[in-house]
């Protein structure tokens, strides 16, 4: 299985070492950055599962680059840990309504810090299981029908085969339409968290179900950087 792979930003460096020290000893990859814009950059870039995340940096502070993570749509769902040394019960409030996950004072034990990652994981692992919109039994559009009871998809009342794991892509994309999905959350709801799989494996599922959509595979977009959504 992937290692899940977390973002650690705060402007003194002592404690960036001491939490990705940590970190990696339980096996995540481990990110880092130092003040706000570096954090934004790479959470854009490596689409990371967690990111703790000092509030009190100069320039762009934690509150900001938090308010920024969840207006762009590749980091919007991201789980956030603030870490800081604000204790005022505002600012916790201003932090957990911005969206994040959890909101720790410093100082805080290493172990501690890990534990609450770990229950913020596992958290966000059952949120994907439980949050998955199940197909209904028949998805129709226009002429394209995905009948989830048999297995079937019908284009202009032809039959066209697709083996489960195309299928089951097809119809979970078909069934929220609209929504981007990451690689690595459709290898999540798809495969499932125990079955280890590469991000390559959802290009070429894709590519597969476009080839067999016809002159439906345009509904089938990719977002740049992102990962796929099923056209509204």
């Amino acid at each position: 299985m992937t290692p899940k792979k977390l973002l650690v930003v705060d402007d003194e460096q002592d404690i960036v070492d001491l939490i990705s020290y940590n970190l990696k000893k339980e096996g995540y990859t481990v990110l880092t950055a130092t003040n706000g814009t570096s954090a934004l950059e790479i959470a854009k870039q490596e689409l990371p599962d967690l990111i703790i995340l000092d509030i009190m940096m100069p320039g762009l502070d934690g509150f900001e680059v938090c308010r920024m993570l969840r207006q762009y749509p590749q980091t919007s769902q991201v789980s956030i840990v603030f870490l800081t040394a604000k204790t005022g019960e505002i600012d916790q409030i201003i932090g957990l309504e911005l969206g994040a996950d959890d909101y720790i004072q410093k100082p805080v034990s290493p172990r501690v810090l890990v534990a609450r990652v770990k229950t913020i994981l596992r958290r966000m692992a059952e949120r994907v299981r439980t949050e998955m919109i199940v197909a209904p039994e028949m998805l129709c559009i226009d002429t394209l029908e995905i009948n989830r009871q048999n297995y079937t998809v019908r284009i202009d009342e032809h039959e066209s085969f697709f083996p489960k794991k195309e299928f089951e892509l097809l119809a979970f994309l078909a069934s929220n339409r609209g929504k981007v999905f990451t690689r690595d959350s459709l290898l999540r709801r798809i495969w499932g968290e125990s079955v280890y799989v590469v991000d390559r494996t959802v290009d070429v599922h894709v590519s597969k179900v476009r080839e067999k959509l016809g002159r439906y595979a345009p509904l089938v977009e990719t977002v740049k950087g992102v990962g796929y959504r099923f056209k509204d």
